[in-house]
């Protein structure tokens, strides 16, 4: 007998390299040693029916879950809420609340998430926790020379992530032998040239553009801290892959954030607020016990980001829909 086909909708491609593409790889990985899994950027009645459905982002995928619902209303489907759709899209957004309704399951990537889910949409929700393999912590040659330190952002250039706010801090703060790293490609023209104008001006920042996720992970590991600016986030994959390599997080204080990284973090600063950001940075350097305070943090939540604890939270919620 075939094994069952899953199909997963997800609005990003690999061209993208985005958090919603690593996560529809990352599931299409974890399910296929039970199950013929595909990715695609939709799905319409006439194409092959798949046993189910895995939708990323509700208004982005909502076509796909009410096609299928409509067309074939017995097959079971999945909503993943996954940054912008939870924080934004379903309090206003019609296709994005039908998908709440269209979706057999609801998965939410951190627990601050199912507060904003009605009432029949929490019932039928659950939190899954993306993951990354871990990545040992760098550590620099005995005897070196103390060298530059690199706070980095990681991240497209658009308007969700506030890169504007990494660009301000990096020019409020006053340490030497600091330097401000972003990392991500050009979404948004203005911030794009906001970028360029800032790598131009500001000397404690630069900007590399997108770069292969290999080469992004090394940038991270060497870092002394990673920063999160974004306005919203549904359960960012970056705070994961800082998390599991050692390196402490500096992060916008906004529901996705405060999932990920608890209520009780010391390294929150408002968002938009450049000069908060600043003196958490300059504090990161010049406080020994306040840096040591979030590595312990960061090291406690770990163990929640474990790719074996998300495959098997994945694959007990695809068995049971498709049993």
């Amino acid at each position: 007998m075939p094994r069952p086909r899953i199909l997963i909708v997800s609005p990003a491609s690999a061209n993208d390299n985005n958090g919603n593409w690593q996560s529809a790889s990352r599931w299409a990985r974890f399910l296929r040693a039970g199950y013929r899994v595909a990715i695609a950027p939709g799905w319409t009645d006439g194409d092959p029916v798949p046993a189910l459905l895995i939708a990323l982002h509700a208004r982005r995928s909502a076509a796909a879950l009410a096609a299928l619902r409509g067309a074939h209303p017995q097959q079971p489907s999945v909503l993943v809420l996954t940054g912008t759709d939870v924080y934004r899209d379903i309090d206003a957004d019609a296709s994005a609340q039908a998908s709440l309704r269209h979706a057999d399951a609801i998965v939410v990537l951190q627990a601050d998430a199912l507060r904003r889910l009605p009432a029949a949409a929490r019932a039928k929700a659950s939190v899954i926790h993306q993951s990354a393999p871990p990545l040992a912590a760098h550590a620099a040659p005995a005897g070196a020379a103390p060298r530059l330190r690199d706070i980095c952002m990681i991240g497209h250039l658009r308007p969700e992530k506030d890169p504007l706010t990494f660009m301000r801090a990096a020019q409020l703060v006053q340490r030497a032998g600091l330097r401000l790293t972003h990392i991500g490609g050009v979404l948004d023209p203005a911030l794009g040239q906001a970028a360029l104008d800032a790598a131009r001006t500001t000397p404690h920042y630069r900007w590399l553009g997108a770069l292969p996720r290999g080469r992004t992970r090394q940038h991270l590991k060497r870092s002394h801290a990673m920063v999160l600016a974004s306005t919203m986030e549904g359960g960012a994959n970056v705070i994961i892959e800082a998390i599991t390599c050692g390196v402490p997080v500096l992060a916008s204080n906004v529901g996705g954030n405060r999932g990920m990284l608890g209520e009780d973090y010391a390294g929150y600063f408002a968002a938009g607020d450049s000069a908060a950001l600043a003196r958490l940075l300059e504090r990161s350097l010049d406080q020994p016990d306040f840096y040591a305070l979030l590595r312990r943090q960061c090291a406690a939540r770990r163990h929640l980001f474990a790719p074996e604890v998300e495959q098997a939270l994945l694959r007990n919620l695809v068995d049971n829909l498709l049993r």
